[in-house]
């Protein structure tokens, strides 16, 4: 009858306890509905940020700084040794299913009255196999594994952040490099509006006021020059910095070499969650969080510990046999809490509390990762569209800065003064440095919206 009762006892304990088994599943009440607002939403399910970093950025110097910047980043090397940490955690989990042995051999000298000593020795290896409570081991693996993936989606973050701040830094180069060459360009040709304005005052035909406002125009913008070459330097240290190298020159090719995707896609919302860290990252926590419950809950059934003892010993009772003789034992023990102090139950409550926790903060994560994607597609959208203006402005410019320049040199009643010549440079320097300036910020536009999909994380 006791058998009967005891088997009883125990299936009801496996049902019960049946939950302890499940894997993490994503809450079915997680919204992702209009995540990315009034951006468009292709029906492609991965979108532009499953796109590989190569495919993405075409440059092969660009890809060059990469790769070498992927295998020499010190970021990259530490985030590298943190899954390996991981990963020693996990197998530390997994060997906890098998018996842990240890050899404790022991010798012992004793005497009564400084007779002559008696000399014993063992040599025992005990093992202990703690099972512990119902399910508690598989959710400890669980967990584990759990994370081992977070270390791995941390590294893909890094190498996301790291992909688009070489891409940032390099068509900043690109970019000041178009500057400095306009710039050059501009203050050659102030240099000669210099000289021409001197002439036409020793022909009487403008005055000392301005030939010295057209030199100190001249002056500004050579000391711009200097600025830009200081700034290609900084970058460029930067850029070393990024790679783990010492200064040096960065080979690079020019703005035009970045190729915007034919059809920028965001896919579905959903696919946020296979390509963005930080989302993966959330879930991952939910996940490490849900087990955590298993593992809170496990504490409240049955704990079932097993250990034994296999030696030889020359101590057998009492007396001192030569040869010595073989010992064993076996132990095993069942624990079932029942008077806990209410411990378990508020641990397991703490529990329950941060899976829901964890479970806001997933949420919360997927609300700001559209936002975000929204933001991107509409900065994008507003660069793109200001291209064509920034064209037509320079156009208008190029044609007022040589009617100004020929209608001062040719007009002798001075109805066009030298006033009108600056301002129409001045503007075309402007409009030209600032058409520059919208080229890079529609790149780095389309290198965001790239990486807020999750883009980048991956080589292919």
């Amino acid at each position: 009858m006791n058998k009967h009762i005891s088997i009883l006892l125990f299936a009801c304990l496996m049902l019960t306890s049946c939950g302890l088994y499940k894997s993490y599943e994503r809450p079915s009440d997680i919204n992702v509905d209009g995540l990315y607002g009034q951006a468009e939403q292709s029906a492609d399910e991965q979108g532009l940020g499953a796109t590989s970093w190569r495919a993405f950025f075409t440059d092969l110097t660009l890809q060059a700084l990469i790769e070498r910047g992927l295998a020499q980043n010190a970021s990259m090397q530490q985030i590298d040794l943190q899954i390996r940490e991981a990963q020693e955690y996990l197998t530390v989990s997994k060997l906890a299913y098998i018996p842990s042995l240890v050899f404790t051999p022991q010798g012992q000298l004793s005497s009564w009255d400084w007779a002559a000593p008696s000399k014993t020795y063992t040599f025992p290896v005990t093992a202990s196999w703690q099972i512990g409570s119902l399910g508690a081991l598989r959710n400890a693996k669980k967990q584990a594994d759990v994370s081992v993936e977070q270390a791995r989606v941390g590294r893909l973050a890094v190498q996301q952040a790291l992909v688009s701040n070489i891409a940032n830094l390099y068509y900043t180069l690109c970019m000041l490099d178009e500057e400095l060459a306009i710039s050059e360009q501009t203050a050659a040709n102030w240099r000669e509006s210099v000289e021409r304005t001197r002439q036409l005052m020793a022909a009487g035909r403008s005055n000392k006021a301005a030939l010295a406002q057209t030199e100190a125009n001249c002056y500004t913008v050579e000391a711009s020059v200097l600025d830009l070459r200081e700034s290609i330097t900084e970058v460029e240290n930067s850029l070393c910095t990024i790679l783990g190298e010492a200064p040096h020159h960065i080979d690079r090719q020019s703005l035009a070499t970045f190729q915007m995707p034919a059809q920028v896609s965001t896919g579905v919302p959903m696919s946020l969650l296979a390509n963005r860290p930080d989302v993966r990252q959330a879930e991952l926590k939910l996940a490490s969080a849900f087990y955590g419950v298993n593992i809170a809950t496990s504490a409240f059934y049955p704990s079932l510990n097993i250990s034994g003892t296999l030696g030889f010993t020359n101590s057998a009772g009492t007396m001192v046999v030569n040869p010595g003789k073989w010992i064993w034992n076996a132990v095993a023990g069942l624990t079932q809490p029942i008077f806990q102090n209410g411990r378990i139950r508020a641990q397991k409550r703490v529990a329950v509390m941060q899976q829901e926790e964890a479970k806001i903060g997933f949420q919360q994560q997927l609300i700001a990762a559209g936002n975000e994607v929204n933001t991107a597609m509409v900065k994008l959208q507003t660069l793109q569209a200001k291209t064509s203006l920034y064209d037509g402005q320079i156009a208008a410019l190029h044609d007022a800065v040589e009617a100004t320049e020929a209608l001062y040199t040719n007009n002798v009643t001075h109805s066009v003064n030298y006033l009108n010549v600056l301002t129409a440079q001045t503007g075309l320097l402007q409009a030209q440095l600032g058409q520059i300036s919208n080229r890079l910020q529609t790149v780095q536009a389309a290198i965001e919206l790239y990486q807020v999909l999750g883009g980048g994380g991956a080589d292919e």
